[in-house]
C-alpha cells in the first residue's frame, strides 16, 4: 500500500525547472522527515535533499544541488515538495521521496523507512 504519491518529473532544458511533488496518503506530513533521492542512469542512489519532521524543520542538500533546489512542506496541502531550478543534464535520473515519522533531517537512506515509486526527470543541454 502506497503511503505517499510522487509527481512533477518531466523533461525540461538546461537552465529550467522543475517542482517534484510527494503527496501523503492517510497521514499527516507535518511530523515525517522527507527526503528526496535520485539514481542516475547506470550510478548508485545519491542524497538530494531532506526537511525534518520536527518543529524546527531543519532542511539539508547534497553539495551538487545546494544553492539550486529547495525542500519544504505544505502543510495544507499535506504534501512536501522539491523546487529545483537551474537544472543541469547531471541532474537526469528517477527522484524518489522517502519518508520517516517524527525523524531530524538526513542524508542516510538507511534512515527513512517508506519510499515511493520515484518520477523521472531528464535534463537536455
Amino acid at each position: 500500500q502506497e503511503k505517499h504519491i510522487e509527481s512533477g518529473g518531466g523533461t525540461v532544458q538546461s537552465g529550467g525547472s522543475l517542482r517534484l511533488s510527494c503527496k501523503a496518503v492517510g497521514r499527516p506530513f507535518s511530523t515525517y522527515a522527507v527526503a528526496w533521492f535520485r539514481q542516475a542512469p547506470g550510478k548508485g542512489r545519491e542524497f538530494v535533499a531532506a526537511i525534518s519532521g520536527l518543529t524546527t524543520a531543519e532542511t539539508i542538500y547534497g553539495d551538487d544541488v545546494r544553492g539550486r533546489f529547495t525542500i519544504y512542506k505544505n502543510n495544507t496541502e499535506n504534501a512536501a515538495h522539491l523546487q529545483m531550478d537551474n537544472l543541469k543534464p547531471e541532474d537526469t535520473g528517477i527522484y524518489y521521496c522517502a519518508t520517516r515519522l517524527f525523524g531530524g533531517a538526513s542524508k542516510r537512506a538507511d534512515d527513512y523507512f517508506d519510499w515511493g515509486q520515484g518520477t523521472h526527470v531528464s535534463v537536455s543541454s
